[in-house]
């Protein structure tokens, strides 16, 4: 049901008592009703907030008005007030933009209290919503400076929201309906992903990633396409997940100009966030130029609309869109969009990347869509030959790799994707270590895989049930937390491991080995025989990985602006 704000205003006035204070405000595609009488809006059964979005099929948030919240130092105060000690509160976060308190808690029940009590009594002392979560196992560095960031500028988001509504929610053009999807990236190739959805209102990009290449001139999707300019037509970016290849390049739309929403999963945010800084870590290491900076970083952050899988949005005046789980990484979504309505409806879904069965980290892939008329899916592994090994043939084959190689004491290094691909590897070795079938030993993690597996751990609601209950119980059951894992803290220890002769397994990004310090570990150890290199995800053509993969005997590496000639004798398997 397409409705201009003011129509959306109309229809609420209806619903709600005269008597009741409140107003109408947007936050992107969620209608936001700020009141000083939030209860009016609450209750059991039929609400008040239900039936307002039945009847204009809108989400509804309900927020208090300003002159409710308790200033920063009686939030404290309150909290310590009302929250009991064995909850064990880690951390607070208030968020103005959205007036919501977030307690982080080693037990959330005993925070809640009965039937919910302890919050109710500190929401009423604090007029702020308050959500309480489990307290992660890690903590995400990350994370905590993006929030810190997201406080620094609430005032600036809120306005940011309420342009992106009223772009939303603006007049309809007249005209027949139509949609067309624009190829700008990785059709017939691998990476540089993006997608131009237009139609007679409106211009959506899906993705927007950079590709896996030592060809600089072929690393940017198709940025000059006239469909896609100028930027200001665009309304909305919306990410499918956090691999490189997706969000790579997103941040130099941003350094040209963009200033609309992008809409991403809250997980796919955070290591959205990780892989784009280290991807100019990379770049600047390398000596290359970058093709953006930190500020357009930062510039994407604040542009950022959080969805959650299942939640439909408005996006455009005439697009609605719902994320639902692909099972590819953390925060990973299929790209839902209705189009339209009544007879120019058209149902459209981007698969982005997908797992269709369930892993050691995921659920299987949402599969299951009302309609769908146009399918756009990947095909990374879709030939007629690409039949993928099961999780306990890879896990075998492992266990065969690891116990061959250490027993000569030698070493295995791998080349992994930070997010992903890192993370199952050290759940398939946790349990190799665990089940005694493996003698341990230390598995260094070098790069950013530390600080991605933290990001796991501050989002336990996107990971299969199996996994989210070992991370909730903590201690031994957490194979994140195992003491054969060790992080690589700096160069000087990387090079002590590098002249250390015991035997040992390396995880180390990037995984197509296009830079990263995955490349130190492979100069230095691919000349001897007796050490393994070893392949656990895919290797685009072009790049080192793919090349060592199909057995050069010799590659050419920079080396401090020398070219160094590399002679690869070790051996060299993929799982």
């Amino acid at each position: 049901m397409r409705l201009t704000l003011s129509e959306l205003k109309k229809k609420i006035s209806k619903l709600v008592p005269s008597d009741v204070n409140y107003e109408v405000d947007l936050e992107a595609g969620s209608i936001s009703i700020i009141t000083d009488q939030p209860s009016a809006f609450g209750g059991s059964g039929d609400n008040l907030t239900v039936r307002i979005a039945k009847t204009v099929k809108r989400r509804i948030v309900i927020r208090p008005h300003p002159d409710l919240l308790a200033d920063e130092g009686a939030v404290h105060d309150a909290i310590l007030k009302f929250i009991p000690d064995d909850a064990k509160l880690r951390k607070t976060w208030i968020d103005p933009a959205i007036c919501q308190v977030t307690l982080e808690c080693d037990d959330p029940s005993a925070a809640v209290g009965p039937k919910g009590s302890n919050i109710k009594a500190l929401r009423d002392e604090i007029g702020w919503l308050v959500d309480v979560v489990r307290a992660p196992a890690i903590e995400s560095r990350t994370q905590h400076d993006i929030r810190r960031f997201r406080k620094e500028l609430a005032e600036e988001r809120k306005s940011l929201m309420r342009k992106f509504g009223t772009r939303i929610y603006r007049p309809p053009r007249p005209g027949e309906p139509w949609v067309r999807v624009t190829a700008l990236g990785s059709y017939r190739e691998v990476g540089r992903a993006m997608h131009l959805v237009t139609t007679n209102e409106s211009k959506v990009l899906v993705d927007c990633g950079a590709k896996p290449t030592t060809n600089r001139s072929e690393v940017e999707p198709f940025f000059t396409a006239p469909e896609l300019l100028p930027l200001d037509n665009l309304d909305a970016i919306v990410i499918t997940h956090a691999h490189i290849d997706h969000i790579g390049m997103l941040p130099v739309l941003f350094k040209y100009g963009y200033r609309g929403p992008v809409y991403c999963t809250p997980p796919t945010r955070d290591l959205m966030t990780l892989l784009q800084i280290d991807y100019i870590k990379v770049a600047q290491a390398e000596g290359n130029e970058s093709p953006y900076s930190k500020a357009d970083i930062q510039e994407c952050i604040k542009h950022i609309v959080d969805v959650n899988w299942g939640d439909k949005t408005d996006i455009s005046p005439d697009i609605k869109m719902t994320m639902e789980n692909a099972g590819h990484i953390l925060g990973s979504s299929s790209v839902y969009m209705q189009i339209g309505e009544g007879k120019g409806e058209h149902k459209l879904l981007f698969s982005g990347d997908i797992k269709y069965e369930k892993s050691w980290l995921f659920d299987a892939a949402t599969v299951r869509f009302p309609k769908v008329e146009t399918l756009v899916i990947e095909s990374t592994y879709g030939g007629p030959q690409d039949i993928q090994p099961t999780r306990q043939q890879a896990s075998q084959e492992l266990q065969d790799l690891i116990q061959d190689s250490l027993g000569r004491g030698s070493k295995i290094f791998c080349p992994v994707f930070a997010v992903g691909r890192s993370q199952e590897v050290m759940i398939a070795i946790d349990q190799l270590f665990k089940s005694g079938n493996i003698k341990p030993v230390t598995v260094w993690l070098d790069g950013m895989i530390s600080e991605a597996t933290a990001i796991h751990s501050s989002h336990p609601n996107f990971l299969n049930r199996d996994l989210r209950g070992k991370m909730l119980k903590g201690g031994a059951e957490n194979p994140f937390n195992s003491p054969w894992f060790k992080q690589v803290d700096s160069r000087e220890q990387r090079d002590s491991i590098l002249l250390d002769p015991s035997p040992c397994i390396v995880l180390a990004t990037s995984g197509m080995m296009t830079g990263g310090p995955i490349v130190e570990y492979f100069k230095h150890w691919a000349p001897e025989p007796s050490n393994t290199l070893c392949f656990v995800g895919y290797q685009a053509s072009g790049t080192l990985g793919r090349r060592l993969q199909q057995g050069h005997p010799q590659v050419p590496l920079s080396d401090g602006g020398q070219t160094l000639m590399v002679d690869v004798r070790c051996n060299t398997v993929t799982i």
